[in-house]
């Protein structure tokens, strides 16, 4: 359920190593989700020198679209139906896992040759119940296809769903909000009461939120009803979060999301027996953690 009164989260800090930080916001004790964004993590800003860079081994996925915004860098994707593809800013990488998939994101070879500097948003979708266990599949989607307006120092672009008269090709699977916002410096706009559910992440800069400041790198979930004033104190990159209410609880264990705790053991069963298949030219792999 939406909250009455807004709720401020915090992002909790974990160093992947040489001051590569990752910002978690969803989940929250305080909230699991929004709308079906079940998982938000913010990745970088990073300076990644020669010969550097990410390399995430094949994991397993249930239940759940994860969906990959880069502002800077690139990331190549390998996963388990043999889709290989490298991921800019402004391109959207859509993986439904639905019954299972593997796969890997690791940094391209001229990128990491070179040395380069990353930055993006991770986060995960959790499915409706009808299309949980749907095959896997996977969607790219290059920049140019992705709706966008500039007026009055606003640019609005719309990463998946439906926002501000505009709609996403980015297949979606319920009601979806997810837009990225720049704001020049004094900048105002009026986020609308089109979904029931709905949150702002502060990437940069700093805006006031129906009058309350907001720093970067905090999340602001908004009040179910009514249009919410968003001015930038500061120029600000923002993104815009939610949809429609999650149609029953999920949880969530390591990579798997779920309708059901029975579902999340047969999924640890199966990668524990590795019965998920393998990215293709991969042996390696992230083991199930022990807990």
């Amino acid at each position: 359920m939406s909250p009455e009164k807004p709720l401020l989260i915090e992002p909790r800090l974990h160093d992947l190593g040489e001051g590569f930080m990752v910002r978690r916001l969803l989940p929250f004790r305080l909230r699991r989700n929004v709308g079906p964004f079940v998982f938000f993590d913010h990745i970088g800003p990073a300076e990644l020198p020669p010969g550097r860079g990410l390399d995430v081994r094949p994991h397993p996925h249930i239940g759940l679209a994860t969906v990959t915004y880069l502002y800077e860098g690139a990331l190549t994707h390998r996963d388990s139906l043999g889709f290989a593809q490298v991921i800019r800013p402004g391109d959207v990488n859509w993986m439904t896992a639905g019954r299972g998939i593997v796969h890997s994101e690791r940094t391209p070879d001229a990128e990491r040759a070179a040395g380069h500097r990353m930055h993006g948003i991770q986060t995960w979708v959790a499915l409706p119940l009808a299309h949980e266990d749907d095959a896997p599949e996977f969607r790219h989607y290059d920049a140019q296809v992705l709706p966008e307006s500039t007026h009055d120092g606003v640019r609005l672009r719309v990463i998946a769903g439906r926002a501000f008269g505009m709609e996403s090709p980015v297949r979606i699977y319920a009601p979806t909000l997810y837009v990225d916002v720049e704001l020049a410096q004094g900048a105002t706009l009026a986020v609308p009461a089109e979904h029931e559910e709905r949150a702002v992440y502060v990437v940069s800069g700093t805006a006031r939120i129906d009058g309350e400041a907001v720093l970067a790198e905090r999340m602001y979930v908004l009040p179910g009803t009514g249009d919410v004033e968003i001015v930038a104190t500061d120029s600000a990159r923002l993104l815009l979060c939610g949809g429609a209410r999650l149609d029953g609880e999920r949880y969530l264990w390591w990579n798997f999301v779920a309708s059901s705790r029975e579902r999340i053991e047969r999924a640890k069963a199966d990668w524990l027996a590795q019965r998920f298949g393998q990215v293709p030219g991969e042996t390696e792999f992230i083991p199930l953690p022990e807990r």
